[in-house]
């Protein structure tokens, strides 16, 4: 009786445990917050140029920076952080690592990427692809 009640309380730890990492993260934990990114697909970014970023607004308006600048209105639906319709400027990198990350931004958000933000960093998630941003300080 007594593996029994031992087994049942641990069960219930654990499924607590699991619970409370798959919180769904709301729209007001982005807001006016500003993040840069420090690694993709767990290799380190070196940009000789301002760091990559992205920056969210009180509304969800999704702002930033790879090689080009990108911007557009994001939506949360079970985790996952959308932008339709993003506009994004169309200049040529020197840097190649700069040019591919405009085209993973861009198909990441179109396509909706899973988001996760535990303490100071933030991770936006598909299939085939993770960003990792560490917080930064907002700029004016």
């Amino acid at each position: 009786m007594k593996k029994i009640v031992t087994l049942v309380a641990l069960s219930v730890l654990l499924s607590g445990c699991v619970s409370s990492r798959s919180t769904t993260i709301k729209a007001d934990q982005l807001a006016d917050q500003r993040f840069v990114l420090e690694t993709v697909n767990g290799k380190a970014v070196q940009t000789a140029e301002q760091a990559p970023e992205i920056s969210f607004d009180k509304d969800l308006r999704v702002s930033g920076k790879m090689c080009n600048r990108f911007m557009g209105q994001g939506k949360l639906s079970d985790g996952a952080l959308t932008v339709k319709h993003m506009g994004m400027t169309m200049m040529l990198c020197a840097e190649p690592q700069l040019n591919e990350l405009d085209h993973t931004i861009n198909d990441m958000l179109s396509q909706g990427a899973q988001v996760d933000l535990t303490g100071e960093q933030l991770t936006l998630t598909t299939a085939s692809q993770t960003l990792l941003f560490k917080r930064a300080a907002k700029t004016q």
